[in-house]
């Protein structure tokens, strides 16, 4: 009897009870979702550095106990659910997380506190050169003109029903910038943030599918053909004043955009000052394959089969896809403006760049234009839009966060 009775315990408490007692088809279709991820992140090398760790936190969140009074659980949605809720005695305790969460729900803590993006962001201005950008400041309206997506999406998730934080969480995935949707949506509607982060990071490795047809669809092929015109040399001293410049403008105008872009500026300053190159090499490598690694499965964590699997999650992909292709959109348009006012120096292509997926959409803006003009070399010309919408998606994340906090 006994050894029944201990059977019949380790059968209640095992994962496979929970499966086929307690319901837990839906965590199985996850697994199966999950993958998909790591065959998409694996295979097809879609953004792998960060969907493989999502797609694993995936795995591993839906594999854990789902019961939410688990000890064993790796991440409990109570906790976090009473952490954003006003009337509970642990609104905003982290301490709460600490003492009874498990090991995904202390690693989230870097997410919802909005670290990890942050680093992320240091570790993407130590890589990124802003000199395309400085020697044509013209491609910040390319930048701006890229953001599009992103309203137009905002008001499209508002007529399909969703709240004003809901729609501007969505609305961020237009900007093609995986940190700074995460950021954004940690901090005003967490408990989207699985579906955002995978539609974000999926689109961004999509972009060489989803950009090209976009491109050739409103361009001629006579201003796909446009040789652009070497931009000028960009001295050390202009590499050193900008970061100062643009954090003391942009912080100044919106201070909800100081963890993102001040983090950007701190990193390419490191770049370029030329006395910092071990922290430049610190933040570029180590310090951001860590974050990497504690990101992706944190973000991967937030996939709980019960909060996944809804008609949300259906919406935000298609508004997502929506937000994306209008961003492009915005950028080629305001690219054949600068064709037109230039009298056809400027190639449109590189409008398509001003999404924040560097230097991905700019080395489709290159592919781009090399098929219409084997003599085209558009990347540096792509970069300085692609760099301006880095800064453009961190603008447009600050001031639905001014507005929506």
């Amino acid at each position: 009897m006994d050894i029944l009775e201990t059977l019949k315990t380790l059968w209640n408490d095992s994962g496979f009870h929970s499966f086929f007692v307690n319901g837990g088809w839906k965590n199985l279709i996850m697994i199966l979702i999950s993958f998909v991820l790591l065959y998409l992140g694996i295979k097809k090398k879609f953004e792998p550095l960060l969907l493989v760790g999502i797609a694993f936190g995936c795995l591993l969140v839906n594999l854990s106990y789902f019961t939410a009074e688990s000890a064993d659980a790796l991440y409990h949605l109570d906790l976090w659910d009473n952490f954003l809720d006003h009337d509970s005695p642990d609104y905003h305790s982290y301490g709460a997380i600490m003492r009874n969460g498990g090991l995904l729900d202390i690693l989230y803590i870097g997410v919802k506190a909005g670290i990890y993006p942050s680093l992320i962001f240091m570790g993407v201005g130590a890589m990124t050169d802003f000199g395309p950008l400085i020697s044509n400041p013209k491609s910040l309206l390319l930048g701006a003109a890229a953001q599009m997506g992103v309203f137009l999406a905002f008001f499209g998730a508002v007529l399909l029903g969703f709240d004003g934080n809901a729609a501007a969480s969505i609305g961020i995935i237009g900007g093609a910038d995986g940190p700074t949707a995460i950021f954004l949506t940690s901090k005003l509607k967490p408990e989207l943030l699985g579906p955002i982060a995978i539609a974000a990071y999926s689109y961004m490795a999509l972009i060489p599918m989803i950009q090209p047809p976009i491109m050739r669809l409103l361009t001629t092929e006579k201003e796909r053909k446009v040789k652009m015109e070497q931009s000028r040399m960009v001295s050390k001293t202009e590499k050193i004043i900008f970061p100062i410049i643009v954090a003391l403008f942009v912080i100044l105008l919106l201070p909800s955009t100081a963890p993102l872009v001040g983090c950007l500026m701190l990193g390419n300053l490191w770049r370029e000052c030329g006395v910092t190159e071990r922290l430049s090499d610190t933040v570029q490598n180590a310090l951001m394959n860590i974050v990497t690694v504690f990101l992706g499965i944190s973000v991967g964590a937030t996939t709980v089969a019960s909060r996944f699997l809804s008609l949300e999650t259906i919406k935000i992909v298609v508004l997502g896809l929506t937000a994306f292709c209008f961003s492009t959109i915005g950028g080629l348009l305001a690219g054949k403006l600068m064709y037109k006012l230039s009298g056809g120096k400027v190639n449109p292509l590189i409008g398509s760049a001003g999404v924040s997926a560097v230097p991905m959409a700019a080395r489709v803006s290159q592919m781009e234009g090399q098929k219409a003009n084997p003599a085209n070399f558009l990347l540096m010309h792509a970069m300085g839009p692609n760099v301006a919408g880095v800064i453009g998606s961190a603008i447009a994340a600050g001031f639905l966060l001014a507005v929506f906090k």
